[in-house]
């Protein structure tokens, strides 16, 4: 189907879990590059502090202090989007909430937690702004998914639970809108492990402070792709080849990567001795400190990732594969001289 999807310059772009992490990065990006920015989380102070550093380089910001697992929450949202900017043109739905923990020990309340933010929440909005963008024409909906959305690892399985949901209903509501020629585009983003506060803020029943597995990238990866997804129309866009390669291999062998996954990515690889920053810790049901987009780990961060540039842009990447086949055939073709 056609979309005639602005220019990213040119939009108000609604971003939710704004106040750290890959929501903090993605508002930041969207605003240096021209976009007005509604950015959506539940800590007002952090929200204030953060949307006045975008205003102070030229950028242009509302901020909306809400609960994602309100019913109402979207409408508070949009009637601040079109008090500000007169609406939006895309909604990034990236809140989420989490807990490391094995799933004998959490709660059912717990459960809910995770699922009313990161589920509902992701329903509540995208549902909002598909009918407010249908009036307007068309625009873009982006929705965070996850390598755990489709290869689950221990100790976080309410969060993994979570994003397969999250991915399950976008896959439905992307073919809706393509059916009915509404002009909305609707995007996964499905990162891998990135380096942001997420195990400092996520509820920690192990014995030590919580981190992610080896092998994450920079958060900066994942604004980028949000960013392109809002101007230009994409099914989905992963951020990572190593998340590729492992959903890649459970397809063909999930078994072995059960056994890969209990070796190699349990307590040990999801532990460490460093805690989190005073007042950061648990936010499951209480917004806690906020206002950073890395963690507070000290490791190698890798700040590339080639699976996305050749997702955003086929085509190039086709041609310098091309040239490079081609210039290895000549110098095999010389060689042979």
């Amino acid at each position: 189907m056609d979309f005639d999807l602005k220019p990213l310059n040119e939009q108000t772009v609604v971003i939710t879990g704004a106040s750290s992490g890959i929501g903090l990065a993605t508002a930041r990006r969207a605003a240096s590059e021209g976009a007005a920015v509604v950015m959506v989380a539940r800590n007002e102070k952090a929200l204030t502090r953060l949307a006045r550093g975008i205003e102070d380089v030229g950028g242009r910001a509302a901020i909306c202090a809400v609960d994602i697992a309100d019913d109402d929450y979207p409408i508070r949202v949009g009637d601040v989007a079109d008090q500000a900017f007169g609406g939006f043109d895309s909604w990034v739905n990236n809140a989420s909430t989490s807990l490391f923990a094995d799933l004998a020990d959490v709660g059912m309340e717990e459960h809910r937690r995770v699922l009313d933010v990161g589920y509902f929440g992701t329903v509540r909005g995208s549902l909002y702004a598909a009918r407010k963008l249908r009036e307007r024409g068309g625009g873009a909906i982006i929705n965070l998914g996850s390598i755990l959305g489709e290869r689950s690892v221990l100790l976080q399985g309410p969060y993994c639970a979570m994003k397969h949901a999250v991915i399950g209903f976008t896959d439905s509501l992307r073919m809706e809108l393509e059916r009915d020629d509404t002009g909305i585009s609707v995007t996964t983003i499905r990162p891998n492990g990135m380096d942001t506060p997420y195990p400092e803020h996520a509820r920690n029943k192990l014995d030590k402070p919580a981190r992610l597995p080896p092998g994450q990238y920079d958060p900066e990866l994942v604004a980028k792709a949000i960013c392109f997804a809002c101007a230009n129309p994409k099914r989905d866009l992963l951020i990572g080849g190593t998340g590729y390669a492992l959903t890649l291999f459970d397809q063909i062998a999930p078994g072995v990567i059960d056994t890969f996954m209990k070796t190699f990515a349990g307590r040990p690889a999801q532990t460490d001795d460093i805690p989190p920053e005073p007042d950061a810790a648990d936010n499951l049901f209480e917004p806690k400190k906020d206002g950073r987009v890395r963690s507070n780990k000290d490791r190698s961060i890798r700040d590339t990732s080639l699976a996305l540039e050749a997702q955003m842009r086929p085509a190039r990447t086709a041609l310098l594969g091309l040239g490079a086949i081609a210039g290895l055939a000549a110098v095999f073709q010389a060689a042979r001289r």
